[in-house]
């Protein structure tokens, strides 16, 4: 029978239900002795006299009490009265996984962030020999100090199971683990588990990875129509890769899933420190530039523009990291991964795609969207990348000298809005443009040099608007020192001229 608020267990006074699952009941109390609000689980008296559920709920108590780890429920406290067993532990501001996924699947920061607080705990765990076996959404608890490991009620060291047993179902309110059933919640198990094999470790990383997976995706990595297909599917199938369902995901968090899921325990991370240290690598990849390279799928135009335009863009981008790494003197290596969905890749059909800002902290590139293409923004701090509103049609992104401008083309114009939000700003026109351009850029001076068209030369314009003019007529006007006072640009190494429908390159005199 249910404790009703203001009854006592020693000195702690019970309040209201929090919970109930297969190995008790759990309340908030307050603890009169400390004056301090507590969780407690009781064995109901019912179960008491099951050797089974006893030493179980004894077995909880002991595991928990060895268990120190800052993301492993603590254990205040252990008591009997009237026949009554009950656990006195830490109570838990937060919700716990399962019914967080009710909402939505988590945000990549946060299931980073948690996976490896979990691998963590499980480390801990399996480092004092203890195999939790009943990994799953509703044992883990989130607050504001992180995820939070629960229920050790059915762990134990590692050691054979007994045969012919059935599978019970996780509902969404309790998974009761019953007498004569395999010990754990099954669309968690691991095949070894299924199939009520010895168990070490491995079996909670592929709990683990299944967890994961229904943080990212929102699904369950195996379903069925029954205990029985969902059984199977365990033994048998693979998940669909998590990029399916959230393309965004970089590769390498898909493939830390995957080997968490792998059939064969030899396959899986061979130990919960592995997955943690691979989880927190993947997120702080993603704080400082991440996977070892720029990944663009090809737009909607020809295959030649894609594959040119993308090779131009990787070696912009690498000649200006290269160019970053020497003036610092900086060995570190850095890498950097673009994962767009099927309906937005990236658009190279028009020259350079990418820009990184001057000071390497923001990524802007060109991506098809709808009928039209598009600008994005992603700051390198953070996994996500956001639409820019008021750029679409636009083209060729470049940043000022100082990082605080943007300037991009669309068809007959140049713009440029403030990189931290603002309206876009038209620089210049530029009759006749359809796009087909090799870009711009945005010199020290605050003026901007671009490609007017392929026949046309390069322009020069001032970054705040106004008049165009050649930059033949332009470098023919202006004496440059240290240069005999002759009037040609030392630093520009070749021209493009226009002449009888051809570009042909002209070394600039010195």
């Amino acid at each position: 029978m249910p404790l009703t608020p203001g009854t006592k267990l020693g000195p702690y006074e019970i309040g209201v239900p929090l919970g109930a699952g297969g190995m008790g009941e759990v309340y908030r109390a307050r603890d009169t002795r400390l004056d301090r609000t507590v969780a407690i689980k009781i064995l109901p008296e019912q179960f008491s006299a099951d050797p089974i559920r006893k030493q179980r709920f004894e077995r909880e108590a002991k595991t928990i009490s060895s268990l120190n780890h800052p993301h492993i429920c603590v254990l205040y406290d252990v008591g009997h009265q009237e026949g009554t067993d009950y656990l006195v532990m830490e109570c838990l501001e937060g919700e716990t996984l399962a019914k967080r996924l009710e909402k939505a699947p988590l945000p990549l920061e946060q299931v980073l962030k948690y996976g490896a607080q979990i691998a963590d705990a499980l480390d801990k765990a399996h480092r004092s020999g203890i195999v939790h076996r009943d990994l799953k959404p509703g044992n883990i608890m989130l607050t504001a100090s992180g995820a939070k490991l629960l229920d050790f009620g059915l762990a134990k060291p590692a050691s054979p199971l007994a045969s012919g047993m059935t599978l019970t179902a996780d509902t969404p309110r309790a998974a009761m683990t019953e007498e004569g059933t395999i010990v754990g919640t099954f669309q968690y198990m691991s095949p070894e588990q299924v199939e009520g094999k010895e168990l070490d470790g491995r079996s909670d990383i592929f709990s683990l990875g299944a967890v994961l997976y229904e943080m990212l995706t929102g699904r369950r990595a195996f379903e069925g129509k029954s205990k029985l297909s969902v059984a199977s599917a365990i033994l048998e199938r693979e998940p669909a890769p998590v990029s399916d369902t959230k393309p965004l995901t970089p590769p390498v968090l898909d493939h830390a899933v995957r080997k968490c899921l792998a059939k064969s325990a030899d396959e899986r991370w061979q130990s919960a420190s592995d997955l943690a240290s691979e989880l927190k690598w993947i997120s702080e990849a993603g704080t400082g530039g991440t996977h070892a390279a720029v990944i663009a799928r090809r737009g909607r135009r020809s295959w030649a523009y894609g594959v040119s335009g993308a090779v131009a863009a990787a070696l912009a981008l690498a000649g200006l990291l290269l160019w970053r790494g020497r003036s610092t003197r900086d060995e570190s290596v850095v890498r950097l991964t673009i994962t767009r969905p099927e309906a937005e890749p990236i658009n190279v059909s028009y020259g350079p795609a990418l820009a990184l800002s001057p000071d390497g902290r923001r990524i802007v590139f060109v991506v098809a969207h709808g009928a039209d293409t598009q600008l994005v923004v992603r700051d390198l701090s953070s996994f996500d990348a956001k639409l820019i509103p008021g750029t679409e049609g636009a083209t060729t992104p470049f940043f000022s000298p100082d990082g605080e401008w943007l300037a991009f083309m669309t068809p007959g114009k140049i713009k440029k809005m403030p990189v931290n939000g603002g309206a876009a700003i038209d620089v210049t026109d530029v009759p006749g443009f359809i796009g087909a351009t090799i870009g711009g850029t945005w010199l020290a001076d605050g003026t901007i040099v671009f490609n007017s068209g392929m026949t046309a030369g390069l322009v020069r314009v001032p970054a705040s608007g106004g008049k165009t003019e050649g930059v033949n007529s332009w470098m023919t006007k202006k004496k440059w020192p240290g240069n005999g006072g002759r009037r040609h640009c030392p630093e520009a190494a070749y021209c493009l001229q226009k002449g009888a429908g051809k570009v042909r390159g002209r070394a600039a005199s010195r």
